[in-house]
């Protein structure tokens, strides 16, 4: 009877291992898969790293002047050590002081150069620019209501979540939609008319078609194709050409280089294969 309850006290588990199992994720068919909990130790670590980047972000100049400051403390505490410990000003191979503080120099002097590199080579900042035109509102006569309807959620989506502040939509050789900030006539400051026959006989509508693919242009002032939309304003920042299907074409006008990220490209093509699906049925 002892003998057995010797037996059941050491293989009884111990209150904290107990605490130690209640910790630890469920296992079993309702626990989470194992890419949900490397995702919650993820969420965990990005405020740590939220922290540090937005504290980098704030404190610029002094993060880029770190290796200047590094670097003279270094080299002045060599020549105070040089200076200090009797040793011989002048640099004697032989010596192991004398390779250190040699070594040291170099790695000091190497820290403030790059500090100083980093001070003078800085990021252009990039502001959004105010289309310079005028406001339109045009659409095809004929559009169903339900198409009129997918195409003004389009503009509000794009407007409301990317830097979009022209959409031209040219489908089945006819452009039903021009909303948002046109390029002015120079006689009578009216809104550009879109001549969606000129404009499908061009390159940039031609590759797009054939390549089926997204075509983003980060800076439109570097393309020379941009002669080919006259009806954008002059100082459309950035494009983007999104195929509707196998008929039309999405343009897409942003007011800051670089605006559109790769989220908002993904989206915009998305919405390009629901336009198409409600399009086509119109």
């Amino acid at each position: 009877m002892e003998l057995s309850l010797l037996r059941s006290r050491a293989f009884a588990p111990s209150p904290s291992t107990k605490l130690r199992h209640r910790s630890r994720l469920p296992s079993g068919p309702f626990s989470p898969p194992p890419s949900q909990q490397d995702t919650l130790r993820s969420r965990a670590l990005r405020p740590r790293q939220e922290w540090v980047g937005s504290w980098v972000r704030s404190n610029d100049t002094l993060v880029r002047g770190l290796p200047i400051l590094v670097g003279g403390v270094s080299l002045l505490a060599v020549l105070l050590n040089r200076a200090l410990s009797g040793i011989a000003a002048v640099a004697d191979a032989s010596s192991s002081q004398s390779r250190a503080d040699i070594l040291t120099l170099a790695l000091s002097v190497t820290d403030i150069l790059a500090g100083l590199v980093w001070l003078s080579i800085r990021p252009k900042s990039i502001s959004p620019v105010a289309p310079q035109g005028v406001e339109c509102k045009r659409v095809v006569p004929g559009v169903s209501s339900p198409a009129l309807h997918e195409l003004l959620w389009t503009w509000d989506s794009l407007t409301a979540a990317t830097c979009c502040k022209s959409l031209v939509v040219v489908y089945g050789g006819n452009c039903i939609l021009q909303i948002g900030v046109a390029a002015g006539s120079p006689e009578d400051d009216i809104a550009v008319t879109v001549d969606a026959q000129k404009f499908t006989q061009g390159s940039l509508y031609t590759s797009a078609i054939e390549s089926k693919k997204q075509s983003y242009l980060a800076n439109l002032a570097l393309y020379p194709g941009r002669s080919e939309l006259p009806f954008l304003p002059a100082n459309t920042q950035a494009l983007i050409l999104q195929p509707i299907g196998d008929n039309g074409i999405a343009i897409i006008g942003g007011d800051t280089i670089r605006g559109f990220t790769n989220l908002d490209q993904a989206w915009i093509a998305m919405i390009a294969d629901k336009l198409d699906a409600t399009l086509s049925k119109s």
